[in-house]
């Protein structure tokens, strides 16, 4: 497994990375969960991302019982603050920085994360006590450095200008062959202020892979068969990209390999991109997204997958997070 620097950081991630949203956080029971991460692990992925919201710490605490059988050196793990952890404790102000970046570390099993990320901005506390906060929290030895997720460039340079703080290493927003907002302005901008980026949502949810189709039940042991997690793949589901993704399978074909292959190719041929998060409910899963990286896309392959995804491709610079966090909050 190749692996990047994660922005201005001596953190060197595996180009793809294991998350935890929407499968260890309860949707796979705790065996698949210890499967897939130890293929994860023993395949060459170093990262791993999970966040104190997945299941209200569900996530945490299953990979602090499976990480903690590994050497503490041999892996990077990252988790995130801000969504609700009950009714009272939510946001970034200081004390709930302090009081979740403790939980998560009691959870997780471990007197460190190697990544701490803002999951969203909080515009009802000051960005000066956010980031005070959080060096306080690099200071303590506690996260060895920070970073966010879909923060607009306002948010993020406002971040940034807090005099004695300590700097962002990393942005996670959602990025895939459908949803290519972050390349207007948060790539550029990041890539001023040696900040990398560890994308989310990959593969669509799942539809990049092709396994819906068009006018279709979705397959029985999907994501988008499921009442809980139907909802949350949103805009991906509808007809028309449906349609286009499957215009993407000729092309995979004529590489040889699977259309997810092809869409996390497609990712790791920017070189802002750190790492891309995949997620997996069977441990065969792993293997078939880490040949991703040994793939090359020529310009006449970019240009093929562009005319065959059409109107399909967002290019709207949007932040999910100014859209209300809820069908694709993570």
């Amino acid at each position: 497994m190749n692996k990047r620097r994660l922005g201005s950081s001596e953190l060197m991630v595996s180009e793809i990375s294991l998350g935890s949203w929407l499968t260890y956080s309860g949707g796979i029971g705790r065996d698949q969960t210890e499967a897939c991460t130890r293929a994860a692990y023993e395949a060459g992925i170093n990262f791993f991302d999970t966040a104190n919201a997945y299941g209200r710490g569900a996530s945490e605490t299953a990979w602090g019982e499976i990480l903690s059988q590994y050497p503490r050196d041999s892996y990077i793990l990252a988790t995130k603050v801000f969504f609700p952890m009950s009714d009272e404790d939510k946001g970034l102000s200081a004390a709930q920085i302090h009081q979740q970046i403790d939980a998560s570390l009691k959870r997780l099993r471990t007197d460190y994360v190697d990544l701490y990320q803002c999951h969203r901005f909080d515009p009802t506390v000051p960005i000066e006590e956010t980031m005070e906060a959080l060096t306080d929290v690099v200071k303590a030895g506690k996260a060895r450095y920070i970073g966010f997720s879909e923060w607009t460039p306002d948010q993020i340079r406002a971040g940034l200008a807090v005099p004695g703080a300590v700097k962002f290493v990393s942005s996670q927003p959602q990025y895939n062959l459908l949803f290519r907002g972050p390349e207007k302005n948060v790539f550029p901008l990041c890539a001023q202020k040696g900040i990398g980026q560890i994308v989310w949502s990959p593969l669509a949810q799942g539809v990049l892979t092709g396994k819906y189709q068009p006018g279709q039940p979705p397959p029985a042991d999907s994501r988008a068969a499921s009442a809980d997690m139907s909802e949350r793949i949103g805009r991906y589901m509808a007809p028309g990209t449906l349609a286009a993704v499957q215009r993407l399978r000729p092309i995979a074909e004529g590489l040889g390999c699977s259309l997810a292959q092809l869409a996390l190719a497609w990712i790791l041929r920017r070189p802002e991109v750190s790492s891309a998060i995949i997620g997996a409910s069977r441990p065969e899963q792993i293997p078939d997204n880490l040949a991703a990286a040994s793939l090359t896309l020529s310009p006449d392959t970019l240009r093929a997958i562009d005319q065959a995804l059409g109107d399909a491709a967002d290019y709207e610079d949007r932040i999910i997070a100014e859209r209300g966090n809820t069908i694709l909050h993570r």
